[in-house]
């Protein structure tokens, strides 16, 4: 059984995490970024003259490690699945920092039994040599096998629905076969996205993308679709986890506009099934 009050009250401790221009540019190559190396404005991104850094890149930075095993938490590691994934940025990230970083605990809904649990967290990043806030970010992370605990915090949730309108614009971005395991030296080693074997154990035919991998093409799409690669456009983005995607598929992002909020959904082109779901870009004017 989860202890909520434990898990909650959890003594996460500061992350202090540097990263230079190499780590920068081997995130935007992880997600797709450089395909077609005669164009400048992805060029950016993959190359260091003129560099910019992809916003998504702090859903990597200042992670806490695997605070969920602490047997005092009660969590049932083997059920746990990311479910939505939230950043806002307060600054363009710079190309080399030192970051500090603080993960806590928001709240835990209670789905009952049988029907797992919820855990809010949220972690701020600051640039730790002028204090500046850089980011904050807040993930839900699914426990199916604890549910029955209760529920305790701020368990809202900010997730919208889609329009049901045709989407306004499309961009298809392929993957590589080895895109997990390229996107996985970024810092997530679970070997769930490289192990065939461990991949069967927990029912898959294959080992799986990331995630966070996924989360990081669609902030690329809308890039590319209604920023024209301009970083500081991207002011939030949320999305929710629908399904896995397979490494060497295609994603299909599709994508509305409405008063400065991009809608987006992404699918498998190849299984045609939904991947992130009830996305949300808010952007600058």
């Amino acid at each position: 059984m989860m202890n909520i009050n434990h898990v909650i009250n959890f003594p996460f401790e500061d992350v202090i995490q540097t990263y230079g221009t190499k780590d920068a540019l081997f995130y935007a190559l992880s997600i797709g970024l450089g395909s077609d190396p005669l164009n400048d404005t992805e060029l950016r991104y993959v190359y260091e003259k003129d560099m910019v850094v992809m916003p998504a890149m702090v859903t990597i930075l200042g992670r806490p490690g695997n605070w969920g095993a602490d047997p005092k938490a009660g969590i049932d590691l083997t059920q746990v699945v990311y479910a939505e994934q939230y950043m806002e940025l307060h600054q363009t990230l710079p190309a080399k920092a030192t970051i500090r970083a603080r993960e806590r605990v928001a709240g835990v809904a209670d789905k009952g039994e049988g029907k797992g649990a919820l855990i809010y967290t949220e972690r701020t990043i600051h640039n730790h040599d002028t204090n500046e806030l850089l980011a904050t970010l807040r993930a839900t992370m699914m426990c199916r096998g604890n549910g029955g605990c209760g529920s305790i915090g701020d368990t809202q949730s900010s997730i919208v629905a889609i329009p049901s309108t045709p989407a306004e614009k499309i961009i298809e971005l392929p993957t590589l076969p080895q895109q997990a395991l390229i996107y996985r030296l970024n810092g997530d080693m679970n070997p769930l996205h490289a192990d065939p074997k461990m991949a069967k154990r927990v029912g898959f035919d294959r080992p799986i993308l990331h995630g966070l991998c996924s989360y990081g093409f669609a902030v690329h799409a809308v890039l590319n679709l209604w920023c024209d690669y301009d970083v500081s456009r991207i002011k939030s983005v949320n999305a929710r986890f629908s399904a896995p995607m397979i490494p060497g598929e295609t994603f299909v992002v599709e994508t509305w506009l409405n008063d400065g909020v991009v809608a987006f959904r992404v699918l498998s082109k190849e299984r045609n099934i939904v991947v992130l779901n009830n996305g949300t870009a808010v952007l600058s004017d």
